[in-house]
Parts: C-alpha cells; sequence; structure tokens
C-alpha cells in the first residue's frame, strides 16, 4: 500500500464530527450497551488498526448486538498517545493500544508489550496466562481503575530505519531516535537522543529531519508507513523488542458491571485476538519485506556485534534500574518477570532455537 493510499484511507474526522463522538455518551437501549474503543493506531493501520477493528467486531458479532463497540482511530477522539487517558477519564469505555506508552504512569507497565532482550510472544503468553502475569499487571492498573488484557502480537520486530548506516556504537552518538519504553531507554544509555511519537507523526519528522532514525514495528506497518522513501538501511532484528504485545483496555467499573457472559467474551476474543495479529504479521511480514527490496530499494542490514553487545548491557542496567528504583509494585513485576524469563527461555534457547537453526541450515524446498 502506498503512503498516500494509506493516509487518504486513513484520514481522521472533522472537527465537528470529533467532537460530537466526544460528547456522545454511550447508550443502552433494549438491554444493548454501547461502547467507544478509542485506539493509538490510524485508521485502517495494517495488522494493529485493522486489528482493533476486528476484535471491536467480533466482541459486536459474538454477543449477538448486546455489547456493541465503535472504534475511534487515533486523533478521531483523543490524539493517539492520550487513549489510556481517555479510559480512565470516562471519555471512553475501551482503549486499543501497547501498555509500554505508559511507562509514565507505571514503569512495570513495560513489561506488558516487550523488554529489550526479554520475552519473545509465546514466552510473554506463558507468563501473562500461567504464571502470575496477569495479576500482577492487575495490580497496577487497579490503580487506574482499568483492567487490560493482551490483544495482540507482532512478533519479533525490525530494529528499525536508519538514513545512515551504522558501523559501531560510535555511530549511534546524539543520533535522534524515535523508540519507546525501556528500548528506548537502553538506545539513550548508548548515547541516542530518543523520542517517542505516534504512529502517523513518525513520517513527517524523519522527513523534516527532525529524527535520524525510527522503528516501529516491522515491515507489514512500516511499507504502509512509507518510511523506505526517507532512509534505507533497514536492521533487522530488533534486540529491544523481540515479542511486542498490544493491550486492550477496559474501564474496569463498567467491565465488572456486564453481564458474566458478556465479561468471558471481552477476554476470549482478547485471547483470539492475540494469535490472530500474530497469524496477519507472520503471513504479511515477509511479503511486505520483499517489497521494500525488490521495488523500492531498501537495504537490509544487521546490527553491528559491538551495538549488540552494548545493548545487552544496557538493557542488564536499565532493568536493574527499574527493579531497584523504589517502588514496590514495579520491582515485584521485574521480579516475577525474570524468573518467568528463567523458565520459559529454557524451551526457547534449548529446544526452538536449535530446530531453527537445523532448518536454515540443512532444509530447502522449492
Amino acid at each position: 500500500m502506498k503512503r498516500r493510499e494509506f493516509f487518504k484511507s486513513a484520514s481522521v474526522a472533522t472537527i465537528g464530527a470529533a467532537a460530537a463522538a466526544t460528547l456522545a455518551a454511550p447508550a443502552i437501549a433494549q438491554g444493548n450497551i454501547n461502547w467507544r474503543m478509542v485506539t493509538t493506531w490510524p485508521k485502517n493501520f495494517p495488522g494493529l488498526g485493522v486489528g482493533a477493528q476486528r476484535l471491536a467486531d467480533r466482541i459486536t458479532a459474538a454477543s449477538g448486538g448486546r455489547l456493541t463497540i465503535q472504534v475511534f482511530a487515533a486523533g478521531e477522539m483523543v490524539p493517539g498517545l492520550q487513549a489510556l487517558d481517555a479510559v480512565i477519564d470516562g471519555s471512553a469505555e475501551m482503549s486499543h493500544g501497547a501498555a509500554y506508552y505508559w511507562q509514565n504512569k507505571s514503569q512495570g507497565l513495560s513489561f506488558f508489550t516487550g523488554v529489550p532482550y526479554g520475552m519473545t510472544s509465546r514466552e510473554l503468553t506463558g507468563w501473562v496466562r500461567h504464571m502470575g502475569g496477569q495479576e500482577i499487571w492487575d495490580e497496577i492498573y487497579d490503580q487506574f481503575g482499568v483492567q487490560g488484557f493482551l490483544s495482540g502480537d507482532t512478533g519479533t520486530q525490525a530494529g528499525g530505519w536508519f538514513k545512515n548506516e551504522l558501523t559501531g556504537v560510535a555511530d549511534v552518538q546524539g543520533l535522534r531516535f524515535r523508540t519507546p519504553g525501556m528500548g528506548g531507554q537502553v538506545w539513550a544509555k548508548l548515547g541516542a537522543s530518543v523520542t517517542n511519537l505516534a504512529a502517523g507523526e513518525i513520517f513527517a519528522a524523519l522527513q523534516s529531519g527532525t529524527l535520524d532514525a525510527a522503528e516501529f514495528v516491522g515491515p507489514y506497518n512500516d511499507l504502509a508507513l512509507g518510511f523506505y522513501q526517507i532512509a534505507k538501511n533497514y536492521y533487522f532484528p530488533s534486540f529491544i523488542e523481540p515479542g511486542l504485545a498490544t493491550e486492550l483496555v477496559v474501564d474496569k467499573a463498567k467491565y465488572q458491571e456486564l453481564p458474566a457472559d458478556l465479561q468471558a467474551l471481552v477476554k476470549d476474543v482478547c485471547q483470539a485476538e492475540y494469535d490472530n495479529v500474530a497469524a496477519d504479521f507472520a503471513a504479511n511480514d515477509p511479503r511486505a519485506l520483499q517489497s521494500l527490496v525488490s521495488e523500492h530499494g531498501v537495504q537490509i542490514r544487521q546490527f553491528p556485534e559491538e551495538i549488540l553487545e552494548a545493548g545487552a548491557k544496557a538493557a542488564v542496567e536499565v532493568l536493574s534500574e527499574i527493579r531497584e528504583g523504589g517502588d514496590a509494585l514495579t520491582k515485584k513485576t521485574a521480579e516475577s518477570f525474570v524468573a518467568a524469563l528463567n523458565v520459559v527461555r529454557q524451551k526457547t534457547d534449548g529446544t526452538d532455537s536449535l530446530f531453527l537453526a537445523a532448518r536454515e541450515k540443512y532444509f530447502k524446498l522449492s
């Protein structure tokens, strides 16, 4: 999809329509409940924005219309990075985004999106669903009156777009780089000047020279965002986002007022969409990458070993600082995450990675 075509389809509503949407109250008619979902994604955004809309549509359909979800893309009701606040202040009943966008509220939230050199997406679901992660996540969000659910999975992300090739850590010094969460803290330790921007703001910042580099997700999203028009050096894989998860956040009081079957429906659809979004990226990331290389002259590169090693050292420092930062709940989150990682990585390192190495070396099909 060409960038201009994507943003044409993603154009936000008029100010009047946005104001009307903001003022509209959730309606209950004939026993039906109408909720609003605000998202951090542009409208019709591949993978993530489409996944948010599909999640809403599945809840509406599976409930027979008893719980109808209306989706507002970034900017239609509130700016993308204010989506969670809209749920907290009651402007919306749901938000769809990524927990690490809200690390200013609690550093512990970053653990539920992506941790540098941390869990893959499969490992993350093991921790959240079966090793106490959800319960700790609930404790964090209880402070704000909301409830979070894993809602999507991009898999291991791309490392980012760079205007200039990286040869070592020296090239990172002063680099103006868009990257969020703990990963942003890692890159800052390497010498980058880090900022976070919503998806729809990144292209203009690269184009104007405000940014020298940016990472978002991977080929499927990045092709639509048009980064290849400005930067040609595309680095793989990300060492700061090994398995990114998106979240659905709901107003907890209103969620608990739902009938038990609708509560279960929301939870189960989130789990189903977590897996479905992963399948969407698995199918379309490779095809988008092929297009970037063959049609747009993108150069695929790997980070120099010096950067990978320095990044790992910085990740340990960031995690240690967060763990010992004085907030008891964040410390509890970090310790639970680390304990779970040391268990779940045994299968990934000792089974999955060995199989993948053998397949790469010995098995070819045409």
